[in-house]
């Protein structure tokens, strides 16, 4: 298929996306990325009914995960309606996925000591201390730094949630120290590109994280979101209550926090025997 017509779709698509839907501009370019893979492999600009039938149940029979299913039907229907032919997709059920492979305090710690610099050291830091999700971590700006309170302000949080964030007095440390080696006017970008001066993307905290796993010797695949349910796990081992777990990631359901518990059982034996009655 010719790639310039596609690009030229998606973009006309995410306008749509963001103007007459609403939707942020992480989400609309979540939603082209996955929508262009789609009509690449049904080799069709405008895909019927029977097209889209036909891919997704391809993907089913690949076993392609719940998020990306749900995802890409979510983004051919918007793209349907976008044409004019609008259709509605079935949604397969959410599965209970348990949290697995979190990294230790201890791996957490090997990783921020194998940091080169200040600049990888206050971004890690923000990143293991917050939770804070990629998009968040990028929007940071300077202003957004409390260093005498240690929070962090989210003004671009997932579904436009501004929130206030903890972080340790540790990382506030670095933060001061990173922003005294690298300074910048209040408006700008906390965390930028060192050639270009622009904005941090995602990309680029993915990229630094695996750095650092691979100098600290971690041995398994580590990336931002990993880091955030660290975050939570280390936290829910040290006592924290779900609800300020809660209100640290930002989650709008109790939901998404419970999992944690739920994936940590040695946390509730432990709770139940200090807790246990006395009856004998």
């Amino acid at each position: 298929m010719d790639k310039t017509k596609i690009k030229r779709q998606m973009k006309k698509f995410e306008e749509y996306l963001m103007v007459d839907k609403g939707l942020s501009d992480v989400t609309a370019e979540g939603y082209c990325r996955t929508l262009s893979i789609a009509l690449r492999r049904m080799r069709k600009f405008c895909p019927q009914y029977e097209n889209i039938k036909e891919y997704m149940l391809w993907m089913y029979k690949e076993k392609y995960s719940y998020s990306y299913i749900v995802n890409s039907s979510l983004a051919l229907e918007h793209y349907t309606k976008f044409k004019g032919i609008e259709i509605k997709l079935g949604r397969p059920k959410k599965p209970r996925y348990l949290v697995k492979n979190v990294l230790s305090e201890a791996e957490v710690s090997r990783m921020i000591n194998a940091t080169e610099s200040i600049r990888i050291k206050a971004l890690f830091c923000t990143l293991v201390f917050s939770g804070l999700r990629n998009s968040e971590v990028c929007s940071l700006r300077v202003s957004d730094v409390d260093v005498g309170q240690n929070q962090l302000r989210v003004n671009e949080g997932k579904n436009f949630k501004a929130r206030y964030v903890n972080i340790a007095g540790e990382c506030s440390k670095v933060l001061a120290e990173y922003l005294k080696e690298y300074p910048r006017e209040n408006d700008a970008y906390l965390f930028t590109t060192l050639v270009k001066g622009t904005k941090l993307a995602g990309g680029d905290l993915r990229k630094h994280v695996r750095t650092l796993a691979v100098r600290a010797n971690i041995g398994r695949r580590v990336y931002p979101h990993l880091l955030r349910h660290s975050l939570a796990t280390n936290l829910l081992n040290r006592g924290a209550s779900l609800m300020m777990i809660k209100e640290q990631l930002g989650h709008v359901f109790y939901e998404s926090t419970l999992i944690y518990a739920v994936s940590m059982p040695f946390r509730t034996k432990s709770e139940y025997d200090y807790c246990k009655p006395a009856y004998l």
